[in-house]
């Protein structure tokens, strides 16, 4: 398994996660929800920031589904799916995971033929990585 590298900006991201919460930074001036994490409001230039709790409902924007070659901890598990997930709070943002059949399952536990740009998800948590899971 791939383990997230953190930096300053992005770090309260995944300490959220590994305690099973999805938060995403807003700014502290203007309000307006961000990701990926920065220094700087890109709409007021604030440097003020928070980290707000979101649902964790969302829908698939888009997806693919790697077929190996790969890297060798993920072969034996494809083929699995890759999906982009748009919040519902906030359809700009946009977040990379899996849709999984439960929290922890498999990348492979849900048939790839489920999937349909549009479908309602919500996040889960496995190991401190946020994941899918059908809603």
């Amino acid at each position: 398994m791939l383990t997230p590298v953190t930096d300053t900006d992005g770090g309260p991201f995944w300490e959220y996660a590994a305690r099973g919460e999805l938060r995403v930074q807003a700014c502290g001036e203007c309000g307006e929800l961000r990701f990926p994490p920065r220094p700087c409001c890109p709409h007021c230039q604030s440097f003020a920031n928070e980290w707000r709790p979101v649902s964790g409902r969302g829908r698939v924007w888009s997806y693919v589904v790697p077929h190996p070659p790969l890297l060798p901890g993920y072969a034996e598990q494809a083929p699995y799916n890759v999906v982009v997930v748009e919040l519902a709070e906030a359809p700009r943002i946009r977040l990379v995971g899996n849709v999984v059949a439960h929290a922890g399952a498999r990348l492979d536990s849900v048939d790839p033929a489920r999937l349909r740009i549009g479908a309602r998800v919500q996040a889960v948590f496995s190991g401190g990585l946020p994941q899918w899971v059908l809603a």
